[in-house]
């Protein structure tokens, strides 16, 4: 009976591993880039300061994240924490001046996204998968791909123009929003409060 409960014990301890939390944490994030790995296909939570934004899709099965800008590249105190377990994985980073500030972020090509950021220049690039964004004020710019691709998609701006040519709609003003339904398989959920959304 003891070797039985014992493999059964190794068995059922498994998949608890298979998803242990990993983490990394870079306090220096100017100078020591962070970087770490990740599946393709997971889903990847991003909340990012304020700044000039760019989350790119790669072929790498990774995360990294640089700084850049004439003040970020002389910053010492921009920090960044990662964590993962199994295909889910959680981005942020906080930290540094307060403007003049470049933040790369390169995940996996396929990957569903939901970022977050207060204020800046936000772009999406090169992702295929899911995309729920969020951007209080500034602009957005969100490369969508084929919009044959999208099983729903809804994009609003409180304050500023909402251009998105790739599904026949532009308009500009106050409470700007439209809303479609398709045959694909991905969902794009896109909202700026201050500022100017392009789908494009």
């Amino acid at each position: 009976m003891r070797p039985s409960l014992a493999l059964l014990s190794t068995l059922l301890l498994l998949p608890v591993s298979a998803r242990a939390l990993s983490k990394v944490e870079v306090d220096d994030l100017a100078h020591h880039p962070l970087v770490a790995d990740f599946p393709s296909g997971g889903e990847l939570a991003l909340h990012l300061r304020s700044g000039e934004i760019h989350i790119v899709g790669t072929d790498a099965n990774k995360v990294s994240v640089h700084v850049g800008g004439r003040r970020g590249e002389d910053s010492t105190d921009m920090r960044a924490r990662f964590e993962s377990s199994g295909n889910q994985g959680s981005l942020r980073v906080a930290g540094g001046p307060n403007n003049e500030v470049t933040i790369t972020v390169e995940i996996p090509r396929r990957a569903s996204l939901h970022l977050r950021v207060f204020a800046g220049e936000v772009n999406v690039t090169d992702i295929v998968g899911d995309k729920d964004i969020e951007l209080s004020a500034g602009d957005l710019k969100v490369d969508v791909g084929n919009p044959a691709d999208y099983a729903h998609v809804a994009a609003s701006v409180t304050t500023g123009d909402l251009n998105a040519s790739p599904f026949g709609e532009q308009r500009d003003g106050l409470f700007r929003s439209f809303e479609k339904s398709g045959n694909g398989k991905y969902r794009l959920a896109a909202h700026v409060g201050a500022g100017d959304l392009i789908l494009r």
